[in-house]
């Protein structure tokens, strides 16, 4: 089963603490810049989390900068900075990964629990394999057969976390559509449908379908998203868009609120979680 421990979240957190220092010691970004002889974009670089292995005397060096002498706070955060050099489970397949979603992966694996909104298609976490692998074989990039089969892998991985002891708490609002759009055949279909069935009775799914005899809705004309929610408080919910754009992290306190706000009139319309298993049951005895 892959690695809960999450090296993407220890960095997140690394540079959420720099950012806080520098904010307490009152100096800019050129400021610190000049004093360590780094550019601003290596800063901004830091500071983003978008580092892959932090560089622990970089952080070191920041520390004295900030006027941080407090040695159990110096350790915390060099901590910090060491378990984010550790790879995930996923790093074998990141070359065939886009940054974004790698980074997905990383909060994914020690969120507590992921709140998804999907229009379109079933949740990834829910999906067959043969599902998985017919929605990836048309994306847009031309990969080779190998690159679309790890992809396919990494999807199946990811899924262990719905199992076991420690297993994440999943609340996922589909609309009717991602049942009616008939991806990779009737027999993929059939199998998918058993599959949200399934996980629909695991204890830490919540699954709620959007009927189309409900009509327009506030999800309607808006495109899918993800809200991850982590157990430390100092780790803010993060929320996760991917559409043609490109794929992008919302962190901002009032932007992640407005999502949790959408999440919440989405469940308020769509049928409880009993109905849904009665709608699902329904079309498999259709199928």
């Amino acid at each position: 089963m892959p690695e809960r421990r999450s090296p993407t979240l220890r960095r997140r957190r690394l540079s959420a603490e720099l950012r806080q220092l520098r904010a307490h010691a009152g100096m800019t970004l050129e400021q610190v810049a000049e004093r360590l002889e780094f550019s601003v974009a290596k800063l901004r670089f830091i500071e983003s989390a978008q580092w892959i292995r932090p560089n622990i005397g970089d952080v070191r060096n920041l520390l004295e900068v900030y006027g941080v002498t407090d040695e159990r706070e110096r350790e915390e955060l060099l901590r910090l900075a060491r378990e984010g050099r550790q790879k995930g489970w996923w790093q074998p397949y990141s070359k065939m990964l886009s940054a974004t979603y790698t980074t997905y992966i990383g909060l994914e694996a020690e969120a507590t629990k992921l709140l998804t909104y999907q229009p379109l298609i079933v949740p990834g976490l829910f999906q067959t394999e043969a599902y998985a692998r017919a929605l990836i074989q048309v994306t847009p990039d031309e990969a080779s057969e190998k690159v679309l089969e790890d992809r396919v892998t990494v999807r199946m991985e990811r899924q262990q976390i719905l199992t076991g002891p420690d297993a994440l708490s999943v609340w996922a609002v589909i609309d009717e559509a991602v049942l009616r759009r008939p991806i990779g055949g009737p027999q993929v279909m059939r199998a998918q449908l058993e599959r949200l069935a399934e996980v629909a009775r695991l204890p830490g799914v919540t699954l709620q379908l959007i009927p189309f005899a409900i009509g327009a809705h506030p999800g309607a004309g808006r495109g899918p998203f993800t809200i991850l929610q982590f157990p430390e408080e100092a780790d803010r919910d993060a929320v996760y868009v991917d559409n043609f754009a490109g794929e992008l992290y919302v962190e901002e306190r009032a932007e992640v609120s407005a999502f949790h706000e959408g999440f919440r009139h989405l469940v308020g319309v769509a049928l409880s979680p009993a109905d849904t298993m009665t709608f699902i049951a329904g079309e498999l005895a259709n199928s």
